[in-house]
This record gives C-alpha cells, sequence and structure tokens, in this order.
C-alpha cells in the first residue's frame, strides 16, 4: 500500500504545489499552450476566489504559490484547472485535408486518456523566509532548466509581477509585502494582450 499524501488545509497557509503532465510530456510545451494554461489559471482564481502568489509554467510541470479558496480545498481547486486546461488542450481539432480518411490506430486511445499526472505535491508554505524560498525557485525554473537566460525572458511565470509590476495575470500580494500598499489592494494590474 502506497502512503497517502498529507493535506493540511484549513490553517490559512499558503500552499506551494506541483503537479506534473502524464509522464512528464511536454504537453505544456508551446506558447499556446501555455498561454492557454494562464488564461484558464486566471479563470478559475476569478471562480474559486484564491490569493495566486506566484506560479511558472513549465513544458511539462507546473508550481503555484495559492493561498487556500474559502469554499473548497486547494485539491478540489487543481482538480477544476486540470480538467478545464485538460479539456481546452485536448479539443484541438487538427486539420484534416478533404477527402483524407481519418484512421485510428488501437494505441493512440489509451495513451490520449491521460493530460495529468494524477497527484500533486503540495507544501505548506508557513513563514516569510519559505515564500522568498518558493518564489525565488519557481521563478529560476527556467534558467537552471535551460529554456532562458534570464526569468524576464520567460512570460509564464509570475516574475515580471515582481519586479516591473505587470505580467500576464495579476497577482496578489501577502501581508507584509511593501507592494500590497501600492496600487489597487495589492494587487498588479492585468497586462492587455494584443
Amino acid at each position: 500500500m502506497r502512503n497517502p499524501l498529507r493535506r493540511y488545509y484549513g490553517r490559512g497557509d499558503l500552499h506551494f504545489v506541483t503537479f506534473s503532465c502524464y509522464q512528464r510530456r511536454p504537453y505544456l510545451g508551446t506558447r499556446r499552450a501555455r498561454d492557454r494554461f494562464v488564461r484558464i489559471l486566471d479563470e478559475v482564481r476569478i471562480r474559486h476566489k484564491f490569493k495566486l502568489v506566484g506560479y511558472v509554467v513549465m513544458p511539462e510541470h507546473v508550481h503555484l504559490l495559492m493561498g487556500e479558496p474559502k469554499k473548497v480545498t486547494p485539491s478540489k481547486v487543481l482538480q477544476v484547472l486540470k480538467q478545464k486546461v485538460s479539456r481546452a488542450l485536448r479539443n484541438r481539432t487538427k486539420k484534416r485535408v478533404i477527402g483524407q480518411l481519418l484512421l485510428e490506430f488501437p494505441g493512440d486511445a489509451t495513451e490520449a486518456e491521460a493530460f495529468w499526472q494524477r497527484r500533486f505535491y503540495d507544501f505548506n508554505v508557513y513563514s516569510r523566509k519559505k515564500l522568498m524560498e518558493k518564489l525565488e525557485y519557481m521563478h529560476a525554473n527556467p534558467v537552471q532548466r535551460k529554456l532562458v537566460v534570464h526569468p524576464k525572458d520567460w512570460p509564464w511565470s509570475s516574475w515580471s509581477n515582481y519586479v516591473k509590476g505587470e505580467g500576464l495575470i495579476r497577482m496578489d500580494w501577502v501581508e507584509g509585502d511593501d507592494r500590497a500598499n501600492e496600487g489597487e489592494k495589492g494587487s498588479t494590474t492585468r497586462k492587455s494582450q494584443s
């Protein structure tokens, strides 16, 4: 029997969560897929009303630094997020040539069933020091993986929010952060996409 994962909810902690694509496949390996993920993340955050303090979207995994929603658990939020992303990215319609037959092969259906690994890693962030450690880890991830030379070159993270005050989606600052006294109730404005 596997060791059950223990989740500690209800304390008002931030949660550093990590979840991966099925078998670490790079399902988020394209700009389009990462952009779509970020848009859905923002929709789910607004719907479930949780703080989003940091994130990074990598080609085969995601890190989030999030607060606890009032009505559901972070586990439920992640379930909703993963389902929405999976549906959105799988329902891509492939262009077919007129007159071309659509042939399905036996292995295709079973391999395409899983988009995400079933479980996720959750670490309760209980101090300012841990908060900074997790943010720095997330923002350095694309550099460590040699996807970019500097975090500024990876738009699918909260790095720009912390350095420039803007990013792909709005971030929520935590109490005690100097930026919490700036702008509208401590959050950055959403960068418009053209």
